[in-house]
């Protein structure tokens, strides 16, 4: 039995993880072989549960599960485990990636994409956090509908969990009308206290949803945790593309790596008639990304309905979630995933 085992492990062992280039069994990707008369059996451990080439591998490694000799059928089961990153810190031993939600100007729509890419990723079965960094200006109360106060146990915030996503923000804690006139050094102590003195728990992801910009906030977070890579949101226009280049500009001098860009409001969707026009343009984005030689993650349309569900406190992929943007959303959920995961394995 174990020959047939260690032959069914070398055929596992020609799959090849498309991102790595390294076989899935070197991986430890294929786990729980068994043999069985004419049936193997194994485990195939994806590297997130939001796997754009799951059933690309499930089909490899079927193939060659029956290429042992008197296999004749193959079981497999399925299921995601998201590797360790580096450690990030004493005080977040239980996060294993942290992956920053930037823009280089307001008004891109980036709350809106961190909002629903952490949804996505929850509803993908993934264990997720999302920290509004944004202390002028929070919006994560507004977009999942939950404007308490969080609870303190044993000095620690606890963070509310809304549609699958534990939340933190500097709008739970100050009234609602109420401005934050703080200096930068405030603003860094809320922003550590945030990372430090909330319990997180086990999460695969903690998205963090950045002011616009580069300034105090950006650096501090780079220089109090290990990013596992960022993404940049920004609109076709060339406005918000030359502010792009800034905000690459400083991930990259701080050393966090840059996942790629997303284009947000690529394209208007009529609601009545379904006629698509490119009012801000298109392609910018993904224009950009080329000339500075980063992924390009894909586009989002705009639609009212992504309006209209973040104001009403529920994001598109949950309320809509076979509608256009929330399918856009959903597939970058799945290249950030992926790309976290290639760092991750990289090491």
């Amino acid at each position: 039995m174990s020959d047939r085992i260690d032959l069914l492990r070398r055929a596992l062992a020609t799959v090849q993880d498309p991102d790595l280039h390294r076989d899935l069994v070197t991986l430890d990707m294929v786990r729980d072989l068994t043999v069985d008369g004419d049936l193997a059996r194994f485990t195939l451990v994806l590297t997130t549960s939001a796997c754009p080439m799951k059933q690309q591998l499930e089909d490899q490694c079927r193939a060659a599960a029956l290429t042992v000799p008197g296999v004749t059928r193959a079981e497999l089961t399925v299921t995601a485990e998201v590797p360790k990153g580096v450690n990030l810190s004493e005080q977040m031993p239980e996060v294993r990636h942290i992956v920053g939600v930037g823009s280089g100007k307001g008004g891109v729509g980036k709350s809106t994409v961190a909002a629903n890419l952490a949804c996505a990723l929850s509803l993908r079965g993934a264990k997720v956090g999302l920290l509004d960094a944004d202390i002028y200006g929070p919006s994560v109360p507004t977009m999942f509908g939950y404007h308490e106060q969080p609870q303190v146990v044993n000095k620690r915030l606890q963070p509310p969990v809304v549609h699958g996503v534990k939340l933190m923000s500097m709008g739970f804690l100050i009234d609602r009308d109420q401005p934050v006139a703080w200096r930068g050094p405030m603003l860094m102590g809320a922003l550590k206290q945030f990372l430090t003195d909330v319990n997180w728990g086990e999460l695969d992801y903690l998205l963090v949803d950045l002011p616009p910009g580069t300034g105090d906030i950006q650096l501090t977070l780079a220089q109090s945790v290990k990013l596992a890579g960022a993404v940049v949101v920004s609109t076709p226009q060339a406005v918000a593309l030359a502010d792009v280049r800034r905000s690459v500009a400083m991930f990259e001098k701080v050393n966090v790596p840059m996942f790629g860009i997303i284009e947000n409001m690529s394209e208007f969707v009529c609601p009545a008639c379904g006629h698509v026009e490119p009012i801000f343009g298109t392609g910018g984005a993904e224009e950009e990304a080329s000339i500075l030689g980063l992924p390009f993650l894909g586009r989002v349309p705009l639609e009212p309905g992504v309006r209209l569900a973040g104001d009403k406190g529920t994001p598109v992929v949950v309320t809509h979630p076979d509608s256009r943007s929330a399918k856009a959303f959903f597939n970058l959920a799945a290249k950030v995933a992926q790309q976290v995961s290639i760092g991750a394995l990289r090491g």
